[in-house]
């Protein structure tokens, strides 16, 4: 599964993405978003929005990897990291928003995945070389949000009411920012780049209890018996495949309303 450039990134995406269609599972709402991020960080590389745009495609290669053996070891029943192996089992379970799967496969991603693999591509005192280029990313990121919630309103329509959940739920979820997540991921960057091989073991299983907490407060079970989580949940679509060509950016024969959500994600 290991892929060795942005290009092969998006082919093995594209091959998640279909395996996802056809079992109709909901694993392949975040594949189908990171995907789009994913063509957007490409376009960036060509575009000469980066530093060094030969260095932001093995980080970009590096992180994916991440996600790609996470899904692997999923998929194959072998023991995976906490945050993942949350991410995959409620999306696979199908009682979460749409929302829900997408942010716990951000958490998972950005809050875990991230600092690691900018350690990778930039070892040791290397990695202040990279910390222009990882913060040009966020503009890129942040580009895309409009576009993220017009696409989950259209198969979500009442998505607009998730500010209403109330409590610790709502603010982590209508709070969740991408540029924040992002400044997380670089601290531990930076705390894995000092670190011994030994150190950075310890770390990640710190870490992945962290952010495995994260997730829970994000989605937990007991949010299902909030009565604006049913209505919300009752009105998305259920079609599995129709869901993951929206967040892909397929055309659709019959859109539904939009409606807008009243809270930005950042």
């Amino acid at each position: 599964m290991t892929a060795q450039t942005i290009d092969g990134v998006i082919v093995q995406l594209d091959d998640i993405i279909d395996i996802a269609r056809h079992e109709k599972s909901r694993i392949g709402y975040f594949a189908a978003l990171y995907r789009k991020v994913t063509v957007k960080v490409k376009e960036g590389i060509a575009g000469g929005d980066f530093e060094d745009g030969t260095r932001m495609e093995r980080l970009d290669v590096n992180f994916a990897n991440r996600y790609l053996a996470a899904w692997e070891q999923f998929r194959q029943q072998r023991p995976l990291s906490r945050a993942w192996a949350y991410a995959f089992e409620t999306a696979q379970r199908g009682k979460a928003l749409i929302l829900h799967d997408l942010l716990l496969g951000v958490n998972a991603h950005i809050n875990l995945d991230l600092g690691l693999a900018a350690a990778q591509t930039c070892p040791g005192p290397k990695l202040a070389t990279l910390k222009n280029d990882f913060a040009a990313i966020n503009n890129l990121l942040v580009s895309l949000l409009d576009e993220v919630q017009r696409e989950i309103a259209i198969v979500s329509p009442l998505f607009g009411l998730i500010d209403q959940l109330g409590g610790r739920t709502d603010e982590a979820i209508c709070n969740f920012s991408m540029a924040r997540a992002r400044a997380t991921a670089w601290r531990a960057a930076e705390s894995f780049a000092r670190a011994t091989a030994r150190g950075q073991t310890a770390q990640i299983a710190w870490l992945d209890m962290a952010v495995t907490s994260l997730g829970h407060i994000v989605y937990s079970p007991a949010l299902s018996f909030s009565a604006v989580f049913r209505k919300i949940y009752q009105a998305e679509s259920k079609d599995v495949p129709r869901v993951i060509d929206v967040l892909y950016g397929r055309p659709l024969e019959r859109p539904l309303r939009r409606r807008r959500p009243r809270k930005p994600l950042s």
